[in-house]
């Protein structure tokens, strides 16, 4: 083995340097290549158009780079080089063409960026019938070029002083480009500011807990911070410190404000967390009327989220060690924290209420006037909240309702008011049968998420509603499509059939590889890819290289086509190779 080791070794290096190149390419060939192109551009208004800066991208269309890599096929001794030079394209763009699977290079498109209008007349309404309007669709019919240069060409060129926008919407109204729209802008945040209904101190305050972590002697902590802030003032007026969010929270951080404040709001505005709206809160409300927050609007719970927010950027890491009773320390410690931050920040001046701090602000007197339309304003909300929920109620089957109430109760989930009751049984009673059961599985193989409330439940019963849903649709979509199967697949089979029948194959392989690109349905891409293999393979045979050199053509032609996304191609790509070569 070793003698045959030294043997072999010289013979696996390689000469230095790089290989020879090929000789130059006869003057007449490279005079015939580019003679080609230049009949080409001048066939493709703005097939091909150079950057005027060094450092920008020049553009070339589809039609041009399939037209040069099959011009290539042609003259296939010619040296990449020397037919580079030839057809005037930079040898690295050249070279991405030719490979079978590429990226879009210096040779993409650039984006269409604006133009300098002189003079528009982007507010004129020409007539649809003008000569103008006319030479512009003329103009484009034949333009292979972006639209930022086609719209430079019609000013300077065509000398229609027509703007942009104008353009745009005349290659609109007449069907010949579809303008891309971008993707609306959520409202700016600031925008929404100020449409919280406010009356005056104590009217309305606003409640909602948030997790905290406290470390003691290396073992974490977490406790819930349960805040109620004064929806017209912003002030701080109660909070409660325990293990989790639950009624009793809620309670203790009202009372609490109770005694900061020394008075009882007319109402308490909490999220639809199921445990904010038991019996023992609204007995310890005793008069506050009990809202509910907007469902999917955040901002309206913006005042003590944002008290949060600047809790959170104030507040440093509670950190101690300690091996006196942990976990009453960190309670305790939470609490002194949390107490000396509200009312240090209810004390402190505000530069949008004049310098009045939320003390001054809550102090303010309030006329019987103004706390009678309050309470009014107040009622009528939770009046036409419960209106609401029983008018729902009652759209729902008793039977259904029946269920989930023995369902709830054998679950122990807390929903005081049967709201999550009443929009699961919104749902078709075959999926609240397969959401119960699925909760009940997950609850026996002990896979369900720690706290889970009725809210899951609701979960699993829309997923599964609208999975069945699909599958309705899907045999109702597969139905349709074969009955449509039929008459459609008749005008694609007397295409291929007509682009298969000529006998140069390179007809054939250039027509399915574009009417494959073309269309935007998955099912005609599928078709023609599909009668590709079936033609390269009926023209080779058996002939392993020739099966492999037209792929190759096809999947240059493919690559060669910018107008379609890199990952379509791809696909397009991949596609085809299976259909030649099937491995199982």
């Amino acid at each position: 083995m070793l003698a045959v080791l030294v043997r072999l070794l010289p013979t696996l290096v390689s000469k230095r340097g790089r290989p020879p190149k090929h000789e130059s390419a006869p003057a007449d060939v490279t005079h015939a290549i580019t003679s080609a192109v230049l009949d080409f551009i001048l066939a493709h208004p703005a097939c091909a158009q150079r950057a005027a800066r060094a450092d920008a991208r020049h553009h070339y269309s589809d039609s041009f780079r399939r037209f040069v890599v099959e011009l290539h096929a042609e003259h296939p001794s010619v040296d990449v080089d020397a037919f580079a030079r030839a057809i005037h394209v930079p040898l690295g763009t050249f070279k991405d063409w030719l490979r079978a699977a590429c990226t879009p290079t210096a040779s993409a498109p650039a984006a269409d960026t604006a133009a300098s209008d002189p003079a528009p007349i982007d507010d004129a309404q020409p007539d649809p019938m003008g000569a103008r309007m006319q030479t512009v669709l003329d103009a484009w019919s034949r333009w292979e070029g972006s639209f930022a240069a086609f719209c430079e060409h019609v000013r300077r060129e065509l000398l229609i002083p027509f703007g942009r926008s104008m353009i745009s919407r005349v290659l609109q109204l007449h069907g010949a480009r579809r303008a891309h729209k971008r993707d609306g802008r959520a409202p700016d945040e600031l925008a929404m500011r100020g449409f919280f209904r406010t009356f005056f101190p104590g009217a309305q305050w606003v409640g909602d807990g948030m997790q905290l972590p406290v470390v003691v002697d290396d073992r974490r902590y977490t406790f819930n911070l349960e805040l109620d802030v004064d929806a017209h003032t912003g002030a701080f007026v109660g909070l409660s410190v325990r293990d989790e969010e639950d009624s009793a929270a809620v309670v203790e951080a009202f009372e609490d404000g109770v005694r900061t404040t020394g008075a009882q709001p007319l109402a308490l505005l909490l999220d639809n967390r199921p445990s904010n709206h038991t019996v023992e809160v609204d007995t310890a409300l005793d008069g506050t009327i009990r809202i509910r927050a907007t469902v999917g609007r955040p901002e309206s719970k913006g005042h003590v989220e944002g008290a949060f927010g600047l809790f959170s950027q104030v507040l440093p890491a509670l950190c101690l060690d300690t091996r006196d009773g942990p976990r009453a320390l960190a309670t305790r410690f939470l609490s002194i924290v949390s107490t000396l931050w509200a009312r240090t920040t209810n004390h402190r001046p505000r530069r949008d209420r004049d310098g009045a701090s939320r003390v001054d602000l809550y102090a303010k007197p309030v006329s019987d006037e103004q706390r009678a339309a309050a309470r009014t304003a107040l009622e009528e909300t939770a009046r036409r909240q419960l209106l609401a929920r029983q008018t729902l109620e009652k759209r729902r089957r008793p039977e259904v309702l029946a269920l989930l109430d023995t369902t709830f109760a054998r679950l122990g989930l807390l929903d005081p008011e049967r709201h999550i009751r009443v929009a699961i049984a919104g749902y078709p009673f075959d999926a609240i049968i397969a959401g119960i059961a699925i909760f009940d599985a997950k609850r026996d193989a002990r896979t369900l998420p720690d706290g889970v409330d009725g809210h899951y439940l609701l979960g699993i019963t829309r997923n599964v509603a609208a999975k069945t849903e699909g599958e309705h649709l899907a045999r109702r979509l597969l139905a349709l499509r074969l009955d449509a199967r039929d008459a459609m697949l008749a005008s694609l089979v007397r295409a291929r059939d007509a682009a298969c029948a000529a006998a140069d194959v390179d007809v054939g392989l250039s027509t399915c590889v574009d009417r494959a690109l073309e269309t935007e349905s998955e099912l005609v891409r599928i078709f023609w890819l599909t009668s590709l293999a079936e033609l390269i393979r009926r023209r080779c045979a058996d002939a392993t290289d020739a099966l492999a050199l037209l792929f190759e053509r096809a999947a240059r032609r493919i690559q060669a086509t910018f107008s379609v996304l890199p990952r379509a191609r791809q696909d397009a790509v991949r596609v085809l190779a299976e259909q030649l070569v099937v491995i199982s």
